[in-house]
Parts: C-alpha cells; structure tokens; sequence
C-alpha cells in the first residue's frame, strides 16, 4: 500500500505558455516502499483570504467580493483558484513534478478579482490532492487512490503574480464589457475624437468626478 505525501517548493510564471500560466513545483514522497508506475494526479486550489491582512486600499478593492470589512468575520471564506491534472511518471522514494496552472485575468472571476486587488505580500492557497495512482507488486499491478487528506498549503507572493500578468499584458490589464456597452462606449468615443480607450474611460471618470463635486 502507498503512503503519499505532498510539499509545494515553489511556485513561478511559465515564460514559454500562450497564455498566462504559473507553474506549481511539487515534491511527492512515497515512504510505503511501493514502486509507483504511474500517478494520474488531480489538484484543487483554492484561496484562503482569511490567512493574510489587508490594507485599507485593499479592502475597499476587495468589497465586491466580501463586502464592508465590518462583516468580514462572516464573508471572508475559501475561494476557488483552480483545478488541474497531470501524469506523473514512475518513481521510487521521491519525485519531482510541475504542476502548470493556467490563469485569467479577467476580472469577473473571482479569484482575478481578489489577485488584482492587492498591492504586496503573500496569496495564502491550499493545495487539495486526489487521484490514481499505479503500482508495481509481486502479484502484477495495483490501482490505488490518493487519500482525500492530502493537502498542502502554500503562499504564492504577489509579485509573482504580477511578473506573469506583466509578461502577457506589459502595464495592461482587461475588463469584459456586454456588446451593447462597448458600443456605447464607441460612440461617445468617435463622437469626441478620442484617440484610445483609456481616453474613453479615463473622460468618462472625469465627468463622473465632476458631477459628484
């Protein structure tokens, strides 16, 4: 029987992916004596907030996710980052494997949103672990499950977040807009000459600063 056990050394952005990837190092140890064939391993990550503090900056960002920090006691839970696969291959004692990540920027996600939101420090996540793993014994092969406890936890620094955001969009960042507002936005774009979007918005604010004095 296999007694697996799992560690996160570290995490960095992927600099050859199409798309924005970071990429989990983890260390597995097997201290059963099984030799292990194969490991179909399946991983979820979620996101602790509750495990760091908060500026004051951040928070107001963070209130479309948990609201007025009055009420964080009650609204501060896990949130969901992602769910991966990979195949890791035979070893006996201890391996080494990457885990690869894809990341959104989109802010409509939440887990975009509460990483866009922070300024420094440290993403507390905690990697839960499942799957299947192969082994080899003196009757032919074994199938095993990896227990539903195994789970790690790890803090992902925000900059290295930023370094891979900053890779694929290099001081951008991007919002969805439904069709019928990037129309509108078109409009009063053309309709006063303006040369980007940023202008658009950034002229939109203006009223919007204008109007509230």
């Amino acid at each position: 029987m296999t007694d697996l056990g799992f560690a996160c050394l570290d995490v960095r952005p992927d600099p050859f992916a199409a798309s924005p990837t970071l990429v989990f190092r983890l260390r597995l140890t097997e201290t059963g004596g099984a030799v292990v064939q194969a490991l179909a391993l399946r991983c979820q990550i979620r996101i602790e907030p509750q495990r760091r503090r908060y500026t004051r900056e951040e928070a107001v960002l963070l209130g479309d996710l948990f609201g007025d920090r009055s009420r964080w006691g009650d609204t501060l839970r896990a949130l969901q980052f992602a769910n991966v696969s990979a195949m890791v291959p035979g070893f006996t004692g201890v391996t080494e494997t990457d885990l690869q990540v894809p990341v959104t920027y989109d802010l409509e996600v939440a887990a975009s949103k509460y990483f866009a939101a922070l300024d420094d420090g440290e993403i507390p996540l905690i990697l839960l672990f499942s799957g299947t793993v192969f082994t080899r014994t003196a009757q032919g092969m074994s199938v095993e499950q990896v227990p539903w406890d195994r789970e790690v936890r790890h803090r992902l620094p925000v900059a290295v977040w930023r370094e891979l955001m900053d890779r694929c969009f290099p001081g951008e960042g991007w919002v969805r807009l439904s069709r019928e507002t990037l129309r509108a936005l078109h409009r009063f774009k053309s309709a006063r000459a303006l040369a980007t979007w940023d202008d658009a918005v950034e002229a939109l604010l203006a009223q919007a600063e204008e109007a509230a004095r």
